[in-house]
């Protein structure tokens, strides 16, 4: 079994960004395990965000802004007599649904003509973006029985595969 925790927001705690090359071990998942846990390991992954804004009093002049996904290894864990190789590639997956997700939130501000409210329309962006890789990996643990269902683990596995490689010009 395994669970997804969101983290939001910049973190002063150690942090890796997303890269095709990077394949989680479980010696990246740092935090103390919780024996006793029906859950065999977390993934502690999210999303990070940040924009700019330069704009005079009627118009938007301009703006920049940065999506990454990470993984934090201090609040990843798992329970080492119980893990496999089956439930790495699982965690692994979460992480890549992650990445999925802020390769969706560039293409929507890259798609989205502001205003001079940018403030409050990159915040409904963030805040959807959010809901939906929130309700995405809840559907992939439900469906794969936190990676139990190992032919429907593959099928995700294909389906984010295909998605991020769809979305390839926004990484």
């Amino acid at each position: 079994m395994a669970i997804i925790l969101f983290l939001v927001c910049v973190q002063s705690d150690e942090m890796v960004s997303w890269r095709p090359s990077l394949e989680l071990e479980w010696k990246d998942f740092k935090a103390e395990s919780k024996p006793g846990s029906d859950v065999v390991a977390v993934t502690a992954s999210g999303l990070s965000f940040g924009f700019s804004v330069q704009k005079s009093d009627h118009r938007l002049i301009d703006y920049d802004y940065e999506v990454k996904a990470h993984f934090y290894p201090n609040k990843s864990w798992y329970l080492k007599q119980r893990v496999t190789e089956v439930v790495l590639d699982h965690e692994r997956l979460h992480f890549d649904i992650t990445e999925l997700f802020a390769r969706k939130f560039r293409q929507r501000i890259a798609n989205t003509k502001f205003t001079l409210n940018i403030d409050k329309e990159m915040e409904v962006i963030h805040r959807t973006i959010l809901q939906e890789l929130t309700a995405f990996q809840n559907e992939y643990d439900a469906e794969t029985r936190h990676s139990q269902n190992i032919k429907t683990q593959k099928e995700w596995q294909t389906l984010v595969t295909l998605e991020i490689e769809k979305l390839a010009y926004y990484k």
